[in-house]
């Protein structure tokens, strides 16, 4: 039975009425009508009263495996002269703060960690690296607790696991459940005791905690890798490479291989809407060669691949197993976790995606909560004063699919710790803030948080004019904290951010001892100099700084005023494009009544 299924639909496999089988549930004190979606616990105990044997299973499995089957999914064993060598895929994972980060970028000699709001990875990124002439994939997973999805996916897709945890930190609770997912996903497991280097670090405290996890150091007798590193010094980093070498060579020489000749199939590790390229889908390629022009299906989406990126940016014609790349051409945004097939036809891809989006529609229908009588953020205070349950209703935005599933589950683990306020998440989607997000606020009363991404200048107008609270977060922490801050009425005095200027970036230029400066044409407010600055690339905010210089033709200004042109120079960046925005605010302190 589909987990979720009603009575109406359950009786008829046991050749009982609905009747029969509410009134059973009624004997047993469950109320229950017979259109209404059953718990496990429902559906396993009307089997155990009936004898009959259950298995419940996701909505749509069956239809599943029909669709596979017209994809031409077979489980038949390759022909073992025509598997080929693969690079290891290793899962960097740990406590959020231990220096996965850090180590991956020492390994690949860029530098990501300073693009991460508040120093968090919050995305899967995949990566590259190479020690001698071989090749080995990297995936990085976030670190902080609210990620425990995007970091169990990592675990399925990867053959090694790299905990990371700090000498002067210890086995931390994410550390614990890392190992967890990594054991679940039944990978080696190779410990990088990072930040050795420093004065408080106790190498000897993390060996004996791990022990504790049944992770005993090869040292002392056990069969774990346990090897110390210093990132930024360099320590230990070709140690490690070597041991994801070894292992990979003593454990896993039957698995590291695969048909790169079959059509390709690739997990989805993260996607999001681009506003210029469209659905833009970070894939990790398991299995065959996809290529450019071929067929493809991912979970409700199909198209043709248009373009192919590997993970340094570059535009590539192919890629082949255990290789990460970007794919652009489908029409639709993936789920992260679904899976990516080339399809044999356009017919077979289209008719697949319809049927999976179709029964996605039925069960989002099936589980939405109704909408009635929903309460701000602002007002929750006031009802739980009161004594009134409130029901929150969210309309939650953010730049990628992988940030949207974990922040939701996030909120999910907070609505079910308080008794008082119930959440209902009105809509949840990627991309920037837009005018219909705010008019679908404004009719069920919701609260609109983004995270990582801006309304435009019209939305964020309609919001002012229609009093819709628009609550924009960077860092998953804030969002939790203001969220559980409401619902147990302790919402404390706020900052209230205030957008003081907007300015669209015409053309760049380059500036001998200076370097690159935008072009601009003030479009709203004053652009002021020295101001706080976003700068936005299709409403998702990409830097955070101020303003170094800001001129109006060759002389310098203090501020510049709406429908007038400029001259911006931003403090240490220069990836600036036509058609980026920037964005100057301030806050101000407002106290709660």
């Amino acid at each position: 039975m589909p987990r979720g299924a009603t009575i109406q639909e359950y009786a008829p496999k046991l050749n009982r009425t609905p009747a029969d089988l509410v009134r059973l549930l009624f004997e047993a004190g469950e109320m229950v009508t017979a259109t209404a979606s059953l718990a496990d616990e429902m559906i396993e105990l009307i089997a155990e009263a009936l004898g009959a044997e259950i298995l419940i299973v996701e909505p749509g499995s069956e239809q599943e495996l029909e669709l596979l089957a017209m994809l031409g999914v077979d489980d038949e064993e390759e022909d073992e002269a025509l598997l080929e060598v693969r690079a290891p895929v290793v899962t960097i994972m740990g406590h959020v703060d231990h220096g996965k980060t850090t180590l991956l970028d020492t390994i690949r000699h860029s530098n990501v960690v300073a693009g991460e709001a508040g120093g968090i990875t919050q995305h899967i990124g995949a990566y590259q690296a190479a020690r001698g002439d071989r090749t080995i994939t990297f995936i990085d997973t976030p670190g902080h607790e609210a990620f425990t999805a995007m970091r169990s996916r990592g675990a399925q897709v990867t053959d090694i696991a790299v905990l990371v945890i700090a000498a002067d930190d210890g086995v931390m609770p994410q550390t614990v459940e890392a190992i967890s997912h990594a054991r679940a996903a039944e990978v080696p497991i190779i410990v990088a005791v990072t930040k050795v280097d420093r004065e408080d670090a106790d190498t000897t405290r993390v060996r004996q905690q791990l022990t504790e996890h049944e992770l005993v150091p090869e040292e002392w007798g056990g069969d774990t890798i346990v090897v110390d590193t210093a990132a930024p010094a360099g320590i230990g980093v070709d140690d490690l490479l070597d041991s994801i070498l070894l292992v990979a060579d003593a454990q896993l020489a039957e698995d590291l291989r695969a048909n790169p000749k079959r059509p390709a199939i690739a997990s989805v590790l993260e996607s999001h809407l681009d506003a210029g390229r469209g659905p833009v889908v970070s894939v990790l390629v398991d299995e065959g060669t996809i290529r450019v022009g071929d067929t493809i299906v991912a979970g409700p989406a199909w198209g043709h691949v248009r373009a192919l990126f590997d993970y340094t940016g570059k535009q590539v014609t192919e890629a082949g197993p255990s290789m990460p790349v970007e794919v652009l051409g489908l029409d639709d945004v993936p789920l992260a976790g679904d899976e990516l097939r080339v399809a044999p036809s356009d017919k077979v891809a289209r008719t697949v995606a319809e049927a999976r989006a179709q029964r996605r529609k039925l069960a989002q229908q099936r589980h939405l909560t109704t909408l009635g009588g929903g309460a701000r953020l602002e007002d929750i205070f006031a009802m739980v004063q009161r004594g009134e349950v409130a029901t929150l209703n969210l309309i939650v935005k953010a730049d990628v699919q992988g940030s949207l599933e974990a922040l939701t589950d996030a909120l999910r683990k907070l609505d079910a710790e308080h008794e008082e306020v119930r959440l209902s998440f009105v809509m949840r989607g990627v991309g920037g803030i837009s005018e219909s997000d705010i008019n679908l606020a404004t009719v069920s009363n919701a609260t609109v948080i983004g995270f990582n991404v801006r309304p435009d200048r019209k939305a964020r107008e309609l919001a002012q004019q229609e009093r819709v609270e628009l609550r924009l977060y960077e860092v998953i922490y804030n969002v939790l904290e203001d969220v559980n801050a409401a619902l147990v009425g302790l919402l404390k005095p706020e900052y209230e951010e205030v957008v003081t200027g907007e300015a669209e970036v015409r053309e760049v230029f380059s500036v001998p001892r200076v370097g690159r400066v935008a072009g601009c044409y003030v479009q709203n407010g004053v652009i002021t100099r020295g101001s706080r600055v976003r700068f936005l690339r299709d409403g998702t905010v990409i830097w955070k700084g101020s303003i170094a210089s800001l001129r109006r033709f060759k002389e310098d200004a203090r501020e510049v005023r709406e429908g007038f042109e400029c001259g911006v120079g931003l403090e240490n960046y220069q990836d600036l494009k036509p058609g980026d925005v920037i964005e100057t605010y301030e806050e101000r302190e407002i106290a709660r009544v």
